[in-house]
């Protein structure tokens, strides 16, 4: 019986019909005490006699409790990126695609003549694992099955072993803050649960617990339904946390539900907070939708038949902002919560904007207001005083001075510039630290962690057989996870990669601790034609992790002076 098996970075995407190499002269994997890392095994059966094989991965090390071994599992694309891309992507014709990191059940794997498959194997070391280089002997088990069924299982079918190097120390703590936007709507839908019942929390706090493993640090709080993603005129399930009674032109607010919320994100390690917006998107020229309790009836009192410069609504939100205010402040976290007015504003729709921001500051001249825009001039001209902006206009921003600045990415940036899409290679995504070291980013903030929707929300859709939000924008950017069983979800590559890439950021951060900004730079960009910016960067996975491994090495070499 001939079968293969390779061993793979965790940079590397393999597909069904196409033999994965081996980069050549990759550093060994390794990572300090509190790091995840990870690797691949590609495998495929070339014994055309065999149907099938179903087989079990077995490792053998001395750290063998600090590994997790899940299965890459193939995703439908149909719409990987737009016509006028560039260069740098993977693949770019519709087609089954690895994403999904599947955990391992009895009989879920098997190999397939000349079909190639992989495995995702974290190490995952702790401040009780002692630092040193292990072997990983990774064994592919044969199970009972394939065209011969009577055969016996028990027969090694390929074995490899890979060293790995566990380093000294514990990378510090994240200070980048991180959000990518939460869509309890999208939950409730897929997994057929009332809003906030009991199962719809259980389930949102899973998805909450996932996104903080992954360095997701700031959460998009649904005190009232997120106008976002939102076709005109139309709604999405109500998710709102406050519950108003509106009585006589006042308003009374029952916070229960929100400070459930708070606590539950601090038990999950939730440290910002960001409030939905309080107005249409694109616009600002509507209400969010409000439901309210009037004579004792449930009734939407704002929408999209409300103006959002209109006497209701803003009297409705000089008594509404203080009371969320007050939340924050005695649940500890208003120095941590940020406000917004509407996502991407412009030119046209300028006068609506000033106008809900003004309302805003006069109400909580403290609150930090924050949106995310392409376009510097609303900067410059004071319009927006902490601007979220996109990667392809950035260095704009970066040239403006402006302080604690916050990128984003979307569906248009997609040429030259880092994004997270399928059919983008890994490094792509990882390579952005580097980005986000040299310009110091404060934050960043990202639309899509679980939108099960398709575009302007107006059905929900299956991400195990829609990547795309049924066709509208490039597969993978509308969520990071899927929905798995039992309502926990399952991670995907792109969202484990990044993940790595905010712990290349910690590691950054270590080293211009030990020596300084200015040095850690230097050494990223020795021996590069020109200066790393959001355009220029290392493209290979070779010279990214050749890059960390450098940085590790002074991180070992400073700490010993």
């Amino acid at each position: 019986m001939k079968f293969e098996l390779k061993l793979l970075s965790a940079l590397d995407k393999v597909f069904q019909d196409q033999e994965p190499f081996a980069q050549p002269d990759l550093p060994m994997p390794c990572g300090f005490q509190n790091e995840n890392f990870a690797f691949q095994a590609a495998y495929r059966l070339t014994d055309t006699e065999e149907m099938w094989i179903d087989f079990r991965v077995e490792i053998d090390s001395p750290i063998a409790s600090c590994i997790h071994v899940r299965q890459v599992k193939q995703v439908p694309v149909s719409f990987p990126i737009y016509d006028d891309h560039d260069d740098d992507y993977v693949r770019t014709a519709p087609g089954m695609y690895p994403d999904l990191l599947s955990e391992i059940h009895p009989a879920s794997l098997y190999a397939f003549p000349n079909r190639w498959g992989s495995v995702w194997i974290d190490v995952n070391p702790t401040a009780d694992t002692a630092p040193g280089v292990y072997p990983l002997r990774i064994r592919l088990i044969r199970e009972a099955g394939g065209k011969r069924f009577n055969e016996p299982s028990g027969q090694v079918l390929a074995e490899a072993v890979q060293q790995v190097e566990i380093l000294p120390g514990q990378l510090p703590p994240q200070k980048l803050i991180h959000t990518k936007w939460f869509y309890c709507d999208a939950l409730a839908n897929y997994y057929h649960v009332p809003v906030f019942s009991e199962e719809h929390w259980r389930i949102i706090e899973h998805f909450i617990r996932k996104a903080v493993e992954g360095g997701i640090n700031m959460i998009l709080m649904p005190v009232h339904t997120q106008p976002i993603n939102t076709y005109i005129g139309g709604e999405r399930l109500t998710t709102q946390l406050v519950e108003i009674v509106a009585e006589n032109g006042e308003y009374r607010f029952d916070m229960s539900k929100a400070r459930r919320w708070i606590a539950m994100c601090k038990r999950c390690g939730v440290e910002y907070y960001e409030v939905a917006h309080l107005f249409t998107q694109w616009g600002c020229q509507h209400a969010p939708k409000i439901i309210a309790k009037v004579n004792g009836q449930e009734q939407r009192l704002f929408g999209w038949e409300t103006d959002s410069q209109s006497e209701e609504y803003r009297h409705f939100l000089e008594a509404y902002l203080p009371a969320l205010d007050e939340l924050f402040k005695e649940e500890g976290v208003q120095n941590r919560v940020v406000w917004h007015i509407s996502d991407e504003p412009s030119e046209t729709n300028l006068p609506y904007y000033l106008a809900g921001k003004e309302l805003v500051q006069r109400v909580l001249p403290h609150a930090v207001i924050m949106d995310a825009l392409e376009d510097v001039q609303f900067y410059t001209r004071g319009v927006v005083e902490h601007p979220v902006a996109t990667v392809h206009t950035a260095e704009q921003f970066v040239k403006a001075n402006v302080r604690d600045l916050w990128v984003y990415y979307a569906c248009d940036d997609y040429i030259g510039v880092c994004n997270n899409f399928i059919a983008m290679p890994s490094a792509r995504c990882r390579i952005f630290a580097l980005q986000l070291f040299k310009y110091n980013i404060a934050g960043f903030l990202h639309w899509g962690y679980n939108f099960y929707h398709t575009a302007r929300s107006q059905y929900t859709i299956d991400p195990y057989a829609s990547t795309d939000a049924d066709g509208r924008y490039p597969a993978g950017d509308p969520f990071q996870v899927y929905p798995g069983a039992d309502g926990k979800p399952e991670e995907s590559i792109r969202m484990a990669v990044f993940s790595h890439a905010l712990q290349d950021l910690r590691a950054m951060n270590w080293l211009a601790e030990l020596t300084s900004r200015e040095h850690v730079v230097e050494l990223l960009e020795e021996g590069l034609q020109e200066p790393i910016t959001f355009y220029h960067y290392p493209r290979s996975q070779q010279e990214l992790l050749k890059l960390r491994c450098k940085i590790n090495q002074e991180i070992l070499k400073y700490r010993e002076e």
